[in-house]
């Protein structure tokens, strides 16, 4: 079992910056893959990064290369997601997400934080 705790959302304006934190418990495999997805109001949940847990290898979607950086502390179990230069198509609720293997989808996802909302105003 894994535990997933996010924080950090808020509300921010375009060209602003926010980090979200993902707490991570529970037991942690080697071949651990941790994510940052995210959903906005009558969208399906997409993809946005993703980082392995072991060696540190990153992912991120076309939409936010760039921009945001995915990262984590393995001795305080934490994941990070950077945001920077932020629009208001990022506006959305934000899961962190654990899973097995090198790639996680949302189907792949085995669990899931409970979400924050960020919301960026122009």
């Amino acid at each position: 079992q894994v535990q997933l705790a996010e924080s950090g959302g808020g509300l921010v304006q375009a060209g602003d910056s926010l980090t979200l934190s993902c707490s991570v418990s529970g037991r942690i495999f080697n071949q651990q893959i941790m994510g940052w997805f995210r959903q906005a109001p009558g969208k399906e949940r997409a993809f946005v990064a993703a980082i392995a847990w072991n060696d540190g290898a990153t992912d991120h979607a076309d939409s936010v290369k760039g921009r945001f950086t995915i990262s984590r502390d393995k001795g305080n179990r934490t994941l990070y997601l950077q945001m920077n230069n932020l629009r208001r198509e990022d506006t959305a609720v934000y899961y962190c997400a654990a899973g097995i293997g090198r790639r996680i989808t949302v189907r792949s996802v085995n669990y899931w934080g409970q979400g924050t909302q960020v919301t960026v105003s122009s």
